[in-house]
């Protein structure tokens, strides 16, 4: 069992879900930014970001993205850490989420590698980009819904597409379904094909989120959670708030003997810099 820090990541919103499947869900700005407050005093120190039409379709665009990290700098300042999603959601091109994501330079950003790796003639543009994130010092966490998307991650990285060195990789437990569940036992899949150097996070759909989270914790990884992937507690009931799930997370995460990380300590493990200016970091 791992007694190291566990960094406890908030995500909100996601691409899919609205006010109709929660009412507390955070879509604007302003939103975001009160979610942020609660979210940081429930455990959390970082939020993976979502950003949206007003119609809440999902959306990557630069000036929208400047907009909510604006109002959530506001009101936390620098005790959140923000990571961006270069996510498609059936919407985006590959070259289209690169160029958002180039634009924005962001001091993080999530990279699904079968969006971003799935097809041959976009290999090499994306694992350029990459590579040029990483050396402005931008933290990329690479996104995998199965063990076979691990290995190909791997396969790319000892190519010499990826970056080379330790890696943040999200594991994702279940899909979007009516209702969604995770199965806490798929975790050891991912296990089996990690490189032994590479650090790792998961995320998990449903009422099981919770239970998925404690063998995380366990197992000496770090947690994501929140409505994105998660609207109910372990009872069925919908939950009231991303905040009480950071706190659901934060108490199991301390019940696997294991501390949740300040905004420092994630900081120091993302190997991220505090440079005035950086559009992804608060």
């Amino acid at each position: 069992m791992s007694h190291s820090p566990c960094l406890l990541m908030v995500a909100p919103n996601g691409a899919r879900r609205v006010y109709t499947d929660h009412p507390a869900i955070p879509l604007t700005p302003e939103e975001l930014a009160r979610d942020a407050q609660q979210c940081v005093k429930a455990g959390a120190s970082m939020m993976h970001l979502h950003v949206r039409e007003p119609n809440g379709r999902h959306l990557l665009d630069v000036t929208a993205y400047k907009e909510a990290i604006s109002a959530i700098n506001e009101a936390v300042g620098d005790q959140l850490i923000l990571q961006v999603t270069s996510e498609a959601a059936g919407r985006y091109t590959p070259n289209e989420q690169r160029r958002v994501i180039e634009a924005l330079q962001p001091a993080s950003v999530s990279v699904a590698v079968r969006e971003w790796f799935g097809d041959r003639h976009e290999i090499d543009a994306s694992g350029e980009l990459c590579r040029y994130l990483a050396a402005k010092n931008c933290h990329i966490q690479y996104i995998v819904y199965s063990p076979e998307d691990l290995a190909y991650f791997n396969l790319l990285r000892q190519q010499g597409c990826l970056p080379h060195g330790r890696a943040f990789l999200l594991f994702v437990l279940g899909r979007y379904s009516t209702p969604p569940l995770a199965d806490p036992g798929s975790l050891t899949g991912f296990l089996h094909a990690l490189e032994k150097d590479d650090a790792w996070a998961v995320c998990a759909f449903g009422t099981t989120e919770g239970e998925c989270m404690s063998i995380a914790a366990q197992q000496g990884g770090h947690v994501r959670v929140g409505f994105e992937n998660n609207l109910w507690r372990a009872d069925g009931k919908l939950t009231n708030s991303n905040a009480d799930i950071v706190t659901d997370t934060r108490i199991r995460i301390e019940a696997a003997g294991r501390s949740v990380m300040n905004v420092q300590q994630t900081r120091h493990f993302l190997a991220l810099t505090t440079g005035a200016g950086r559009e992804g970091e608060l």
